[in-house]
C-alpha cells in the first residue's frame, strides 16, 4: 500500500469510530471513502446495527456487496453522520468535491447530515481552494449558456470526457471542469454558481463539513468546525 493510500485508511478507520449503534449513516463516493466503506462494513459484520444512505450507485453496489443494509435518499429526513473524501479542504473546512462526478447526491446528503466528517490523505490540505478544478453537474441542453455564464465569473469549464465521450453522471447530466484560478473567496464563488440556471450543482462545498480526518504517515491530525 503506498502513502496516500496508507493515510487514506487510517483516516477512514479513526473515523468509523464516530458511529453509534442504530445511527443512519452517509457513505461517501470516490477512492477515499472505499475505506470508509469497507471499515464500516467490518464493523457491521462484527454485529453494529446501522443503516446506510449512499451517494452513488457505484457505493450503493459496494455496499450492497459488503452486507451493509441501504436506505433510498428519498426515504430519509435526517443523517446521523456522514463519512466521505474531498478532493482539496483549507483550513476553514470549506472542500472541493467532485472528482468523481457525485457531488450533487453528496451535496445533498451532507445537508441531510448532522456531522459530516470528511476523510482525507494529506495532499489533500492546501492554503487556498482552487488548483483542482471546481467540478459542475450541468444538464446537457444548457451548456453553451453555462459556458457563457463561467466566463462572467471569471472562469472557464471544459466538459469532462471519459473515453473521449462526455462523463456522464448517475442524474444523466454532464460534468463540467471550471477553472476559477485560486479561489480567495470560496462562499461567493458559491452563491454565484448557485444563481446559474443549468447547474444542477456545483463542487463547492461551504460550511457543510463538521470534522475533517486527514491521514499523515501514520497517524491521522483531525480538524473541527468551530
Amino acid at each position: 500500500m503506498d502513502i496516500k493510500d496508507l493515510e487514506k485508511k487510517v483516516a477512514a478507520l479513526e473515523a468509523v469510530k464516530y458511529i453509534k449503534n442504530n445511527d443512519i449513516v452517509g457513505l461517501g463516493t470516490g477512492s477515499t471513502a472505499f475505506f470508509a466503506i469497507e471499515a464500516v462494513a467490518e464493523l457491521v459484520k462484527n454485529g453494529l446495527k446501522i443503516k446506510a444512505v449512499p451517494t452513488s450507485e457505484h457505493t450503493a453496489t459496494l455496499a450492497t456487496s459488503l452486507g451493509i443494509e441501504l436506505l433510498d435518499m428519498k426515504d430519509v429526513h435526517t443523517i446521523d453522520i456522514t463519512i466521505d473524501g474531498a478532493d482539496e479542504f483549507d483550513s476553514s473546512l470549506n472542500l472541493i468535491k467532485g472528482g468523481g462526478g457525485a457531488h450533487f447526491r453528496e451535496k445533498i446528503i451532507a445537508s441531510l447530515t448532522k456531522k459530516e466528517i470528511i476523510i482525507a490523505d494529506s495532499g489533500k490540505q492546501v492554503e487556498m481552494l482552487g488548483k483542482f478544478k471546481v467540478p459542475l453537474e450541468v444538464v446537457p441542453m444548457a451548456l453553451n449558456y453555462v459556458m457563457q455564464e463561467l466566463r462572467k465569473l471569471n472562469g472557464m469549464g471544459a466538459v469532462r470526457l471519459k473515453n473521449g465521450i462526455p462523463f456522464i453522471t448517475d442524474n444523466g447530466n454532464y460534468i463540467v471542469d471550471g477553472d476559477f484560478g485560486l479561489i480567495s473567496h470560496p462562499a461567493l464563488l458559491s452563491e454565484n454558481l448557485n444563481q446559474v440556471d443549468g447547474i444542477l450543482a456545483h463542487g463547492l462545498f461551504v460550511n457543510l463539513t463538521a470534522i475533517v480526518i486527514m491521514g499523515k504517515g501514520k497517524e491521522t491530525v483531525t480538524y473541527v468546525r468551530h
